[in-house]
């Protein structure tokens, strides 16, 4: 927010004399923080940390609170908040992928409960949901940056990866575990593009151009 242009308002009451603190109201609108820097995050770094169990690294329960925390709550919160910049492909992005991280948790935290087990089987058409997906999205970031696209295209070779690897084919799992890790980057990437951006004042990390008009 900017510290300039500010007026002070005293308020007055018809019987008493004018509060002596002053109550300061900018003149010019509050700057809005941009959602997708949360958003990108969230994603970023738990689908990096979910990497590091799937080629043999970690085991999984640091990764199911931060499905829970970062990767769920806070990235659907941040989607809800691209309502306000008329955002709709960051609105369903961050929030659908929110939901995807919450309810990854809750179907890891179930099965280990018993309270509702499931077969890698059926984990597998879960993610084969989140596919189509993420195809359709895919061709969305198309036509917005060369860096995004990047994200989605890798986002969905991984889920691809992923699918086959619940579906019959486990030997691909730390193949997608490699692969989601360019993902990642990727997408924290275009998390530092943004804030850079806004705290250097120009384009320090460029994006490219769309690759559809």
């Amino acid at each position: 927010m900017s510290m300039t242009s500010l007026k002070a308002v005293q308020v007055f009451h018809s019987t008493e004399a004018a509060d002596p603190a002053a109550v300061f109201i900018p003149d010019t609108a509050l700057k809005v923080g941009n959602p997708a820097v949360v958003g990108l995050a969230g994603f970023g770094m738990t689908t990096l940390l979910l990497q590091f169990h799937n080629i043999g690294l970690i085991g999984i329960g640091p990764i199911v609170w931060l499905w829970l925390i970062f990767g769920g709550a806070a990235q659907f919160v941040a989607g809800l908040q691209e309502i306000k910049t008329g955002n709709n492909f960051g609105y369903s992005a961050f929030a659908a992928y929110g939901c995807f991280w919450i309810s990854l948790a809750l179907i890891q935290i179930g099965n280990a409960t018993g309270l509702f087990p499931v077969t890698g089987t059926e984990v597998g058409w879960y993610l084969v949901v989140w596919t189509i997906y993420t195809a359709i999205m895919f061709i969305g970031s198309m036509r917005l940056n060369t860096a995004l696209a990047l994200v989605f295209a890798t986002l969905l070779i991984g889920f691809i990866l992923l699918d086959l690897a619940h579906l019959g084919f486990p030997e691909l799992t730390p193949v997608a575990g490699y692969e989601l890790m360019v993902c990642a980057g990727l997408a924290l990437y275009v998390m530092a593009h943004l804030v850079f951006a806004d705290v250097f004042g120009r384009d320090v990390l460029p994006v490219g151009k769309p690759w559809l008009r």
